[in-house]
């Protein structure tokens, strides 16, 4: 869609590579945390955080995939780095989306950052004007050990310099940042060395390596410096790729200003390239919802469940009503997106749910239960209804107050045949219900009701014809034969 040409901030999201070590057929940018690949939380974050922002998304590897998830949205384009050149390239490649009388502020973020937030973008913007620098780096601390650390390295101006001088005014300034490749393929016998602002500055092969301050690869830039250095980056390197990072080198060269800045938290910047680092940020996006949720409901176990942030939203705004919930979340407890909660709502061990389920009061679900309906589809679930361990209740359906759904159930409705459960219903035993009419106060008990209306008749002693053993006429019995 159209950039906003009112808005003089673009957001540039890397999204082109594929991840080998992740050893998956799905590309990186499409594995999810807490439910939401990892491109779109980074594109979100980048429009709640910064309004309105123009975002360029760079594709290149499974490239329609990643297109068709973030979808068409507006001031919103995407870019194709054909060949993986490195971040470098594909910057210079997201620039020829801009027009050319672009005049303002560039971002630029990885895909796989899928545990930054809007209040990072915003802070990070904030801090980005308030420095009135060139170029901004948005830097973490790394907090394992030296060898495991796979991030490029801040390397800052020393408080003296080879000679022994005091670096004064420049102490603590960003020099460059240094891949973790390039440190390890340097001579250990041999001191790097490197010129900033007219002096030299020697580090270890060691100290480099032992450096804790990592780029996170989130960068902001001054739109008319960045387009005037980004295609100066040489593929000098051990990878031979055109990084990003060596535009900190060029914009010190050039007496532009470079600063770096830290989140208010550290498991923001978490990126990832293997399975297992994947499951920590999804650990800790759980950890961030429980303790959003732990005060206000109850979850058996905070290392097992899900529940879909738009929910959690909408529990946080029940919560602001001053009205007890009483909702109790078993483990192993799976709430999806679009999913109505309700007051005192009882949901035990192992229950999904997900679609335009919307419960009643005083509903009580048993473990092992499937709950879901399709796209367009609802599923209403009255109050004071009970639903007994390992039914499977999907697609449109009604099921009408003080209904008890008793274990080994299946009943589905479809858009053409929807279901109708009346009030005080039970439903018990080996029992299949689809597209059917069920009235008040009915007993089913082991039958296969397709497409029927089954009356309330009331006998002459007062009470309700249960229904039991009902069977349709087979189909296919000749194929069926004695062994």
């Amino acid at each position: 869609t159209g950039f906003n040409p009112k808005v003089k901030e673009a957001a540039v999201i890397l999204a082109a590579g594929h991840g080998k070590r992740i050893k998956s057929q799905k590309s990186k940018m499409l594995h999810k945390i807490w439910g939401v690949p990892t491109v779109e939380r980074v594109y979100n974050a980048c429009r709640n955080g910064i309004k309105n922002i123009n975002v360029i998304l760079v594709v290149g590897i499974k490239a329609q995939d990643v297109i068709q998830v973030v979808g068409k949205r507006d001031f919103t384009g995407f870019a194709y780095q054909e060949t993986q050149k490195g971040t470098g390239h594909a910057v210079q490649v997201a620039l020829k989306k801009l027009d050319k009388t672009f005049d303002g502020n560039v971002y630029v973020l990885p895909g796989d950052m899928g545990l930054i937030d809007e209040d990072t973008m915003r802070k990070f913007r904030e801090d980005f004007i308030k420095t009135k620098s060139d170029m901004t780096v948005l830097t973490g601390i790394f907090d394992g050990k030296p060898e495991d650390n796979a991030y490029g390295r801040i390397v800052r101006v020393k408080e003296a310099d080879d000679k022994g001088e005091p670096s004064g005014e420049d102490f603590g300034k960003v020099i460059e940042i240094m891949e973790n490749k390039d440190i390890h393929s340097l001579p250990a016998d041999k001191p790097y060395r490197v010129k900033f602002n007219g002096r030299t500055y020697v580090y270890s092969k060691e100290e480099l390596i032992n450096n804790k301050e990592f780029n996170s690869g989130v960068y902001a830039f001054k739109y008319d410096k960045l387009a005037e250095l980004v295609g100066s980056i040489s593929s000098n390197n051990v990878q031979n790729e055109i990084y990003i990072t060596d535009l900190i080198l060029l914009f010190n060269k050039k007496g532009y200003t470079v600063a770096a800045v830290s989140p208010r938290e550290q498991y923001v910047v978490m990126g990832f390239n293997n399975k297992s680092v994947l499951k920590e940020m999804e650990e800790v996006a759980r950890h961030k919802v429980y303790e959003r949720l732990k005060d206000i409901i109850e979850i058996s176990d905070p290392e097992d469940f899900f529940i879909e942030e738009s929910v959690v939203d909408e529990i946080l705004e029940m919560d602001g009503d001053n009205e007890p919930l009483d909702i109790s979340i078993g483990k192993g407890v799976h709430i999806g997106k679009g999913v109505k909660l309700n007051y005192n709502l009882d949901i035990r061990k192992n229950v999904y749910v997900s679609g335009n389920v919307r419960f009643g009061k005083n509903v009580v679900v048993r473990q092992n239960v499937h709950l879901s309906c399709f796209t367009g589809q609802s599923l209403m679930i009255g109050d004071g209804v009970e639903i007994l361990s390992g039914d499977i209740i999907k697609g449109n359906i009604i099921i009408g107050d003080g209904s008890r759904i008793e274990s080994s159930v299946n009943m589905t409705g479809s858009d053409e045949y929807p279901l109708r459960i009346g009030k005080n219903v039970l439903i018990k035993g080996t029992s299949y219900i689809f597209g059917s009419v069920v009235e008040d106060d009915v007993h089913i008990e082991h039958s296969v009701i397709i497409k029927k209306r089954v009356d309330r008749l009331v006998k002459r002693d007062g009470t309700i014809q249960p229904v039991r053993f009902y069977l349709p006429m087979p189909e296919g019995i000749d194929a069926v034969e004695e062994l």
